[in-house]
């Protein structure tokens, strides 16, 4: 099976949460018109790291700006996703990446497991604690966000759950973009996947983003990539590229999870 993905590569300011959707919206437009299946957008794409006001922005998966891309979806009749802030029914708040399709439905939902110290996650967001990979037309998908990436055990397991494509949204900082690019594709290499990473642009105080999001297949071939400048980027994926990769190196079949498995207590 082939089908197109775009990535919505775009600035996130702060405090701009009107503009944010409007960026966005014309981000999906131009996608749509290209014939995509599936858009990503990135991370927190409506509010910026503005957590300390996280309450102004957060909502439940059916209202705010989950309400809006579920709009998008249904508008343009395309799968849409990206992460957005989430009031649980908690109180809390959490990082949430959710996916929709071309009916405005969720088809999937993934709060983001590892919180990012550096940037004051673990203040103010509560921690996913479920890594589920989704049945979708294309095949077995998975989700995750930003600083997951430097995890390889999350990956891993969804590689073990059937996944052929993880959908990472992120806003990952200029100066450690080297280390997005390399683990984006090592993450698909290892497991032998789609990576799909979507990265925003601009700055929030001494952060500046650094963009290169990108497409990569099961081989580690990158098949399409920003540069540091807002832009709407689309590959098609031709699905099968997953099998194949699989039976070439069998790397599922020569795992040796009795030698290596038991890994919990490191420090």
């Amino acid at each position: 099976m082939k089908f197109v993905i775009s990535l919505v590569q775009m600035a996130c300011p702060e405090g701009e949460q009107e503009a944010n959707l409007a960026r966005a919206a014309e981000g999906v437009r131009e996608a749509a018109g290209r014939g995509t299946d599936l858009v990503v957008l990135p991370e927190l794409w409506a509010s910026g790291y503005d957590l300390a006001h996280a309450d102004r922005y957060a909502a439940s998966l059916n209202q705010g700006a989950f309400a809006y891309s579920a709009g998008l979806a249904r508008d343009h009749k395309i799968w849409l996703t990206g992460s957005l802030l989430e009031r649980g029914d908690d109180g809390a708040y959490y990082n949430t990446a959710v996916l929709w399709d071309p009916d405005g439905a969720i088809r999937a939902m993934y709060r983001k497991v590892h919180l990012f110290r550096l940037m004051d996650e673990d203040r103010y967001l509560r921690p996913g604690d479920q890594a589920l990979v989704f049945e979708l037309p294309w095949g077995r998908t998975a989700l995750a966000i930003c600083y997951d990436l430097r995890f390889p055990e999350l990956f891993r397991r969804y590689a073990l759950s059937g996944a052929v494509l993880t959908i990472v949204p992120a806003q990952w900082p200029r100066t450690r973009v080297a280390h997005w690019q390399v683990l984006l594709r090592a993450r698909a290499i290892e497991n032998q996947m789609f990576v799909i990473g979507c990265n925003r642009v601009g700055s929030h105080e001494e952060f500046t983003f650094g963009g290169r999001s990108a497409v990569v297949d099961p081989w580690g071939e990158v098949l399409v990539e920003g540069d540091e400048e807002a832009a709407v980027l689309t590959a098609e994926l031709d699905m099968t590229k997953v099998a194949r990769a699989r039976r070439k190196i069998p790397v599922f079949e020569d795992r040796r999870p009795e030698v290596y498995g038991g890994l919990n207590g490191w420090r």
